[in-house]
């Protein structure tokens, strides 16, 4: 269960808006808000959507510095939260023995990179409406051992790299992958050069996870897919030394920490 992080009563006039959160205001952290019916809210200067019954939902990148401007505007009545963001330490890890044509492409590679990053930008701007993110996520792969964080530095044959974005699952190859909540398929690639076999979920209102370096992929686009659902098997494919899950989670084009909704420490 979500951990109730703050409840504020905000008065306005002679209305009165109840504002709760859940998650941590932290560097990575995944947050639900809610609020009012028929509220708009502002993160910073963003207008996001709000769900019929007063859900929305908004992250913060790995390397937030400054403060989260939640404003609240109803029948003419306007609020200002400011929450402060808390900072990291994350860790570094090395990843030696490589192919080096993965750690830094050749150029005839360039295009289809700058293709697939392309597709994987363009799903991760969908807005609907779907409301699935307001439910639990669950752990994707049983029994597998968690080998990689969100945050670390990645120095991938010697040489520093982008941090990894992600959380690893080490388990057998062919392991059974589960879907973490609710969701529409919107991007299913068996090799991705990169990522391997991948999967992008919408959950609504700018949330989507990914799933990568899967050996298979057993769902299809536009397919819905309900939590808890077999989707696919871990493998070893794209750039990856070994079997096992890759998952993503994502606020529109924020990378937000996976840990912080599947209550892993």
């Amino acid at each position: 269960m979500r951990i109730l992080i703050s409840l504020i009563l905000l008065l306005i006039s002679t209305s009165s808006f109840a504002l709760t959160f859940e998650g941590k205001f932290i560097q990575g952290s995944f947050i639900l808000g809610k609020t009012e019916p028929d509220s708009e809210v502002f993160i910073d200067k963003k207008k996001v959507k709000v769900t019929s019954d007063g859900y929305f939902v908004f992250g913060l990148g790995r390397d937030r510095k400054y403060d989260v401007v939640i404003t609240l505007n109803k029948d003419g009545n306007k609020q200002k939260i400011v929450k402060k963001v808390q900072k990291r330490k994350y860790n570094i890890q090395k990843i030696d023995g490589l192919e080096e044509k993965k750690v830094t492409p050749p150029e005839e590679v360039y295009e289809r990179i700058k293709r697939e990053n392309k597709w994987i930008g363009e799903v991760r701007t969908i807005d609907s409406d779907l409301i699935f993110f307001t439910k639990e996520f669950i752990i994707p792969v049983e029994n597998a051992i968690i080998s990689g964080v969100y945050g670390s530095q990645r120095i991938l044959n010697g040489k520093p790299k982008w941090p990894h974005y992600g959380l690893d699952f080490a388990a057998d190859e062919g392991t059974k992958i589960k879907a973490m909540l609710d969701g529409m398929v919107t991007l299913a690639e068996p090799d991705l050069f990169y990522t391997g076999g991948t999967l992008i979920f919408d959950h609504g209102h700018g949330i989507s996870t990914l799933y990568m370096h899967m050996e298979k992929i057993l769902v299809k686009k536009g397919q819905k897919v309900k939590q808890g659902d077999i989707i696919g098997t871990v493998g070893s494919t794209g750039r990856a030394t070994g079997a096992h899950l890759d998952v993503r989670l994502n606020w529109f084009h924020i990378r937000l920490d996976p840990a912080t909704v599947l209550n892993i420490k």
